[in-house]
């Protein structure tokens, strides 16, 4: 809509948002960058890998919004890219240029620079997309890119591109939900102080709820000034449309020892992480000890000797789930017991749950010391006879329909509602969203 020949006039709703566009375009013309990286979230996205756009370049039009007359062929920086790719590959870390079918510029990228042509163009073009990683990772991702750079010496100007809450007005195109406002006052007063930082605060449902898109895209620009001292200025902040639209530029002047944020943020996990171990009871310090013993050593612990009679005399299903840096990272249990008792059947999931989760890569021991891991010990599934007889954060739900079956756990992040509990079990059991179903629910007793 920012673009006159895709709003036809409805721009003019935005008028502060175009001139802060057309400022910091000023602003970068008459820093004259070698290369502009931009980081968007309409590029091509994966959820263990962050694309880097290969090749001499890209072209792309406005086409898919009405006007395929606005054009842009973009030059890429074809030796940044091949050194960022070939760094992240000697380190491990999952960036690179594989996994694009069709070279077409994303209009998360095209808005930008509609606005930057106007006033310079003797740059080449990086473009990055976001991915499904933890934002720790996307802020080490930024400090790849800042290395690069300096590796190189390019003189550069990153912009990283994304909408913020698009649940701000219950008459906008996706209607208003509470947490909309919330985040956009959150990270306008965030980014305005350069305190990037506090960007590892925003929780990921948090986010979900207000349904932005740039968060990531923030947080790899961060990485990439990591270690400098920024002056950061607001330019604009909008939510007419019931999108929010704002505009911050961070100018580096030198370096700052205490803005290593990624570095700051993972000595306060693991102290953090060591106090709750400290604290955590039997049940949860087996779990970790299974873990940490089958990650280093590749076979299941034998039952240590350690164990409480309470774990040894009874059987039961039991879930053990792990978390880092508060996103999921795997979660394996059994429904019902299947071992002689309630230890075995723990230390056998926490196995599991390091090593056999299909949405996971196995947990590397590098990994170990940032693992928040819980365990739920199940109690006897009750069939019901209604939705009605379900409570979301009291009783985790079983749905069955013949041979097939999915399971959720009561009281999780993000699942407010029954129908939702029923949904997401529906989808873990491979049950189509009409398909009749019975309905067991069960308690749990959540050990951390």
């Amino acid at each position: 809509m920012i673009v006159p020949d895709v709003g036809r006039g409805s721009e003019k709703q935005i008028e502060k948002t175009i001139k802060a566009y057309e400022k910091v375009a000023e602003q970068i013309a008459a820093l004259k960058p070698e290369t502009i990286i931009i980081s968007s979230p309409h590029s091509v996205m994966y959820s263990d890998y962050f694309h880097i756009s290969p090749g001499s370049g890209a072209a792309g039009s406005f086409a898919e919004f009405g006007a395929p007359q606005v054009k842009f062929n973009m030059e890429y920086d074809e030796e940044l890219v091949k050194l960022l790719a070939g760094n992240a590959k000697y380190a491990g870390f999952p960036a690179g240029t594989l996994g694009e079918k069709k070279p077409e510029l994303d209009h998360g990228t095209m808005v930008p620079l509609w606005f930057i042509l106007k006033k310079y163009k003797n740059f080449k073009l990086v473009r990055t997309g976001l991915s499904g990683f933890d934002l720790l990772k996307h802020y080490e991702y930024g400090i790849m890119i800042k290395d690069a750079v300096e590796a190189l010496n390019r003189k550069v100007v990153y912009v990283a591109s994304g909408d913020l809450s698009h649940k701000l007005q219950t008459y906008g195109p996706y209607g208003f939900a509470e947490e909309g406002p919330v985040y956009d006052e959150r990270i306008m007063n965030v980014c305005s102080g350069g305190r990037f930082g506090e960007l590892f605060d925003f929780d990921e449902n948090f986010c979900e709820k207000a349904a932005e898109c740039g968060h990531r895209s923030f947080v790899i620009m961060a990485g990439a000034l990591d270690g400098k001292a920024v002056e950061a200025t607001q330019y604009s902040h909008e939510d007419v449309t019931g999108v929010g639209y704002g505009i911050c530029s961070f100018i580096p002047k030198g370096e700052d020892e205490s803005r290593h944020f990624l570095a700051n943020r993972l000595k306060l996990e693991e102290d953090e992480l060591e106090q709750k171990r400290l604290k955590s009871d039997a049940y949860v310090k087996l779990a970790r000890a299974s873990a940490e013993y089958f990650v280093k050593n590749g076979k299941e612990m034998e039952q240590p000797d350690w164990i409480p009679s309470e774990l040894l005399n009874i059987k039961a299903g039991a879930f053990v789930s792990i978390h880092k840096f508060g996103a999921l990272r795997g979660c394996i249990g059994t429904i019902a017991a299947t071992k002689k008792n309630l230890a075995q059947e723990i230390i056998h999931n926490a196995v599991c749950a390091v090593s056999e989760d299909a949405r996971f890569e196995a947990v590397k021991e590098d990994e170990l010391k940032y693992l928040e891991i819980n365990v739920d010990v199940l109690g006897e599934a009750e069939k019901v006879e209604s939705e009605a007889e379900l409570d979301v954060k009291k009783y985790g739900v079983i749905v069955q329909s013949g041979y097939k079956r999915g399971l959720l756990l009561p009281d999780l992040d993000g699942v407010d509602t029954v129908d939702q509990q029923i949904s997401i079990a529906k989808r873990k059991g491979g049950i189509a969203p009409g398909e009749k179903v019975d309905l067991f629910r069960f308690e749990v007793v959540r050990h951390y």
